[in-house]
């Protein structure tokens, strides 16, 4: 099967399976306070990934592109949503387009129609040197996102099985490229141990890619003669993630996804340490079921909620969300306990 056949594969499978709709963030309770100090006109809702300095916390996360006009038509549409609303953006996986150029157009539009955004490149992990390159200045990107999707991979039919060495390639993208580099997990979470292993070799920022979103398990299993659905339940949750990443030795910047369909979705991953997040499944779902200026309107709901939250916690910037006590119970908690990690440092802070 050609690479722009399963690229719009994912997208009627993602848009049937649906979320998982378990990303954790049920488990977390902000501590009520009856006296903010605050004016909801002075929420500020700017924020930096290292070097990128954002106007909002919402980026509309990789999704698509290398599907021939299909999805050349989606990647236009949200660079519009993008554009519009003020948010970032980044592109899907773009290795059919260093394979296939006829495909690159599906991924220049998102560059043409959003000529002064935030545009995020995106390549696997088998990526080498020159296509992360080559990636980066199709869409004069301001960042290069590295996915892994080893779960994805290995149920996908004609998936890779090979991943050694991938560090190492990693930390010659690091190296060599003039553009910050963020790896984001697809859907199955990450563990304090990768964003460690990520920081060491000097990715400036992790999206932890939570388990509670698109399940890429569920959507290569239907396109299988042979379940396996043992990956189906397989990663660790958006919040756990997080909570993983929060608890990472190393200067790292944390970006929130999986599942993430909300405002208190957004400010509960911020308040576990995440500088912003990024919305894929239900972005896609919006537009694709209700069109862009409903699309529009969403993300404007969006912000405008999240000033309302900030307000209720007192936080004027996302900084100070950053820092505001969170209650932690449910599965969260006991997962976080049996990592060893004490969960009291959000509740008392």
């Amino acid at each position: 099967m050609s690479r722009s056949i399963r690229k719009l594969d994912h997208i009627e499978h993602a848009l049937s399976t649906g979320p998982s709709l378990t990303h954790g963030f049920d488990d977390l309770k902000f501590i009520h306070n009856s006296l903010p100090e605050v004016n909801y006109k002075q929420i500020n809702l700017s924020t930096k990934i290292g070097e990128l300095s954002l106007s909002s916390p919402i980026f509309i996360n990789a999704m698509t592109g290398g599907g021939g006009e299909r999805t050349k038509e989606v990647n236009r549409q949200l660079a519009e949503v993008a554009k519009e609303t003020g948010i970032g953006m980044a592109v899907g996986s773009q290795m059919a387009a260093l394979r296939d150029p006829s495909q690159q157009d599906s991924f220049r539009i998102v560059r043409e129609t959003y000529p002064h955004g935030t545009i995020l490149a995106n390549l696997g992990s088998e990526a080498t040197v020159e296509q992360a390159k080559v990636a980066v200045d199709m869409l004069e990107a301001s960042a290069l996102q590295i996915h892994l999707n080893v779960i994805q991979e290995l149920v996908m039919p004609e998936g890779d099985r090979d991943f050694a060495f991938t560090i190492e390639r990693i930390e010659k993208i690091v190296a060599s490229l003039n553009v910050p580099i963020i790896v984001k997990e697809v859907g199955f979470g990450m563990s304090k141990e990768t964003v460690q292993t990520l920081t060491s070799i000097g990715v400036m920022a992790v999206d932890v890619g939570g388990y509670g979103g698109t399940n890429f398990s569920k959507v290569e299993n239907r396109r299988r003669n042979n379940q396996l659905d043992f990956f189906d339940e397989w990663g660790i949750t958006t919040a756990c993630s997080l909570i993983e990443a929060y608890h990472a030795v190393g200067d790292v910047y944390v970006i929130s996804s999986g599942g993430l369909r909300s405002a208190i979705d957004l400010a509960k991953s911020i308040a576990l340490g995440a500088s912003a997040g990024g919305f894929a499944g239900y972005f896609l779902e919006v537009l694709m079921k209700h069109g862009q200026l409903a699309l529009i309107d969403e993300i404007q709901k969006i912000h405008e909620e999240l000033r309302l939250i900030m307000t209720a916690v007192q936080a004027k910037t996302l900084f100070e969300l950053q820092k505001k006590p969170l209650i932690i119970s449910g599965d969260t908690y006991h997962w976080a306990s049996q990592r060893g990690f004490d969960v009291s440092i959000f509740s008392r802070r």
